[in-house]
């Protein structure tokens, strides 16, 4: 079955899935991660820099038995060797270089090689910091106080048959993409939600399953503390809250969202979260 019918369904089933990005050029080996990369549900391998080689695809699978998709910053960055592409387009660019060059120039590749490209809208939102992607595309982000915008560009992917669409507070942000933002995209759009940026902790990656994000990408936390992911796989994992509709009560999700923070993270990272 093709990656982006298991996305659709587990969409349909209200499954979040949990996605750890790595990025050939500053993660650890595949093979010093070991069992971390078969913890999460999907692997994403990109960067805004750098190229992704056969080889690397050969290291993670070799480690994990997940999907593993490239995420390309870049055309280098393109290999047969992954199980899928995500096609994106950076939907917030204003110059043609960013916008459908790329695309030209690596679409002949793309088909040749039989690959499944799965066709994805992204959004670049202002995460107190700037991202990778915004030096390598000289994109302006769309401030989180502009909900409306963010609102009306993610509309518009999905009317131009973006089958994903994906907000991105950009890699070491400051500030995630808000639980408002969140909510008030996922309410309007029918193909699955991805949010990524700044998500460094499991309270941060519960809150935006529950803001309405079907999949939420973890990775530049975990270049330097990669055993930390089991902690946001546990609590994904016991998460009864994430499969709890809007008529849920907020007193049970507060309450799970506490007993998690207590119960889930190793007492080192609570006290780090805990600030003491």
């Amino acid at each position: 079955m093709a990656i982006i019918h298991d996305i659709l369904s587990a969409k349909q089933q209200s499954r979040k899935l949990l996605v750890l990005l790595v990025d050939p050029e500053k993660q650890v080996a595949p093979a010093d991660m070991g069992r971390l990369l078969r913890l999460p549900d999907m692997i994403f391998v990109g960067g805004s820099t750098g190229a992704c080689s056969d080889a690397y695809i050969s290291q993670l699978r070799a480690e994990t038995d997940r999907p593993i998709l490239l995420f390309p910053g870049n055309i280098t960055q393109f290999t047969p060797a992954a199980d899928a592409l995500l096609f994106l387009t950076l939907l917030n660019a204003r110059i043609p270089e960013v916008l459908v060059m790329p695309h030209i120039q690596v679409a002949k590749q793309v088909l040749q090689s039989g690959i499944e490209a799965i066709s994805m809208g992204y959004i670049l939102v202002d995460g107190g910091h700037q991202s990778s992607v915004e030096r390598a595309t000289h994109c302006t982000p769309i401030p989180q106080s502009d909900t409306d915008t963010i609102l009306s560009t993610a509309i518009a992917g999905q009317l131009m048959g973006k089958k994903l669409i994906y907000l991105e507070a950009g890699s070491g942000a400051h500030m995630p993409v808000s639980t408002d933002i969140i909510h008030t995209v996922s309410q309007h759009l029918s193909v699955p939600l991805i949010v990524g940026g700044g998500i460094c902790t499991p309270e941060a990656m519960i809150t935006a399953f529950e803001a309405g994000a079907d999949i939420v990408v973890i990775g530049n936390h975990f270049e330097q503390k990669p055993d930390e992911i089991a902690d946001f796989v546990k609590a994904k994992g016991l998460s009864r809250s994430l499969l709890i509709g809007e008529r849920a009560d907020q007193a049970l999700r507060q309450s799970y969202l506490f007993h998690c923070s207590l119960l889930l993270i190793p007492s080192p990272a609570l006290r780090r979260y805990r600030g003491s």
